[in-house]
């Protein structure tokens, strides 16, 4: 019988939160964690003592199931290799990896033979059928997700794919979730539970820039455009994003537009740079990379994230907590029955 993520991942609602790099830090993946869901902070392309001081907060700041998320093409083998091993070393086994794209089958392995929960997102079937042949939570991501796109399949085209070549797997789906009424069409798909990104961008705890908070929560999905400007940093990927001057005109020159700091270190931002703006950041936001999905259409206004996660409780499959109490009263939407996942946690068996 297949997992709920509650189950697979050893939380009370089986919601994922997008380890977006910069907009995830400690503070957001810790709220959505201690909430009873799964957070994540974004790893990308951190090292050495601003990777250990990101994973010092994490652990600080709550004792429930929370992850780090990596991205293998842009981090390239050497360097996911340094962060996985620093991941593995300085965390204990409650910490899980989430996995941005395929790796090379050894890194899977590695992680999941170090006893790690394992997360991969993908974007299309076969990369579906790898992750999940190492025992992944398989992350169905769909094209109106905002960010990187790794795939060209609709949300629930690809999750029902998957479903019918994964019948016994473990599958999130992610893109254009912004209610909690879309996230029973993808359970409905198939899908285990959902992965929202936008959603937490205009998150409380969301370390994204005031103005970048305020234009997503304003914005409608057809504002949004999939193109490839800004590629500084990440490369020949496909992204969606909140229309801008740099969208529209895309033969300006690559000049300097701000400054951000991350971990203490402080950055010039060039126009098509693949960062996003954050609190820390300053310049022209308004030119800068702005991800966003289509599930903005469903959003308004900044919201703490246990309010998130409170409100996809209710149509999600979760596990009950030890006092018996139900991360959720809604059905899962398909024919599998998860009360063996209440069973366990009442039983002490949900590693915690």
């Amino acid at each position: 019988m297949r997992s709920s993520v509650a189950r697979a991942l050893g939380v009370r609602v089986s919601l994922l939160q997008s380890g977006m790099g910069g907009v995830a830090g400690a503070e957001l993946a810790c709220a959505v964690s201690n909430a009873g869901a799964a957070g994540c902070v974004g790893g990308y392309k951190l090292t050495d003592q601003a990777l250990s001081a990101l994973l010092g907060r994490l652990v600080e700041g709550t004792d429930n199931p929370v992850g780090v998320n990596l991205i293998p093409e842009v981090a390239g083998p050497k360097l996911l290799d340094s962060q996985v091993a620093q991941v593995l070393d300085e965390t204990p086994d409650r910490v899980y990896l989430s996995l941005f794209g395929v790796p090379d089958d050894a890194v899977m392995k590695r992680i999941s033979g170090a006893g790690r929960h394992l997360v991969v997102q993908v974007g299309t079937v076969e990369d579906g059928e790898r992750a999940a042949g190492q025992g992944a939570v398989v992350v169905a991501q769909g094209t109106e997700a905002g960010g990187h796109l790794l795939g060209t399949s609709p949300r629930d085209d690809l999750v029902a794919a998957l479903r019918t070549r994964l019948p016994e797997s473990c599958l999130a789906a992610a893109g254009g979730i912004g209610s909690p009424d879309t996230a029973r069409r993808a359970l409905a798909a198939g899908a285990d539970g959902v992965l929202l990104g936008t959603a937490f961008v205009i998150a409380h705890e969301s370390r994204a820039h005031a103005r970048f908070k305020s234009a997503v929560a304003g914005a409608k999905g057809g504002e949004t455009v999939i193109t490839t400007v800004y590629e500084i940093g990440w490369p020949g990927r496909r992204h969606r994003v909140l229309a801008t001057s740099v969208t529209e005109t895309p033969e300006q020159p690559a000049r300097f537009i701000g400054r951000t700091v991350v971990e203490g270190k402080p950055y010039l931002v060039p126009r098509f740079s693949a960062a996003v703006p954050t609190e820390a950041t300053s310049g022209r936001i308004e030119e800068m990379a702005l991800y966003c999905g289509l599930s903005c259409d469903d959003l308004s206004e900044e919201t703490p994230a246990a309010g998130v996660v409170a409100a996809y409780a209710r149509v999600l499959p979760g596990v009950r907590d030890r006092d018996g109490s139900d991360g959720s009263d809604a059905s899962h939407g398909s024919d599998v029955s998860h009360e063996s996942d209440n069973e366990e946690a009442r039983n002490g068996n949900v590693r915690r």
